[in-house]
Formats: C-alpha cells, structure tokens, sequence
C-alpha cells in the first residue's frame, strides 16, 4: 500500500503532526527505532528475537521505509554477518526524545485498553457523530 506524501507541509496547520506521524507509521517502526536508539546499532536477526511478533518479511520492509526516509542507515560489513542497521545522526539527536517520550507516555497510561468495536458501538457512534464535538 503506497503512502501518501505531502509535497508541501504548509496546506494545513496538522499537515506537519501528520507528515511526522507517516514516517514512523507502520505497526513495528517506533519499537524499531526504540531499540536503535537504545542500543546504537543492531544487525537484521538480533531485531529479529527482539521482536519475536514481527515476520521477515514485515521487518525487512519496515527498516527499507525507514532507510529510504534517511532515519537509519543500513552498513555492510565485509564479514559473514554483514548487515548493521544505525539510526542516523540526525534522526537520534532529533527523533530519539520524541520515541522515549512515547514509551514514557505508554509506562504511564500502560493500564489504557484498545477496545474492539463492537456492533452496537458502531451503530450508536453514526447517531452522536452528527452533533458531536471532541475536547
């Protein structure tokens, strides 16, 4: 599925939340990035037992979205294990507090549940939608 991307980040004051919010998008990215920016640098497989949820093929097409977005960088190493994947310098100066202050939120709200939608959820939420308002 392709990603949608903002040419320019000024059509809309939530454009930049939103440009931000499709780089790290994706089910495994931001634990991805956590464990990177904790330990500096990890090779393909050590990911791998770190998140033992996550296919092969997943994970590999996860770290190439984040390589080609320039939040890591994947180095080669003459040497049988040869791939090292790094988060770049920018990306942990500028990126890391952002990912630990989300694991923070999460240590702090880790009681908050994901709720399925249950039918009656649904039909219920189309009648309060039509005046509602969020704060």
């Amino acid at each position: 599925m392709a990603r949608i991307r903002h040419k320019a980040l000024d059509c809309s004051p939530g454009c930049v939340v939103e440009a931000t919010l499709q780089l790290i998008d994706g089910k495994w990215k931001g634990v991805v990035l956590f464990h990177l920016f904790e330990s500096g640098k990890l090779r393909f497989n050590e990911i791998r037992r770190l998140l033992p949820n996550v296919t092969q093929r997943m994970l590999t097409d996860q770290l190439r979205e984040l390589e080609a977005d320039g939040l890591i960088i994947r180095k080669v190493y003459p040497e049988v294990l040869q791939k090292v994947s790094t988060p770049s310098r920018h990306a942990e100066k500028t990126l890391a507090p952002v990912i630990m202050a989300l694991k923070a939120w999460g240590d702090q709200h880790i009681d908050l549940k994901i709720a399925p939608e249950s039918a009656d959820r649904r039909s219920s939420s189309k009648a309060r939608s039509r005046g509602a308002a969020y704060a």
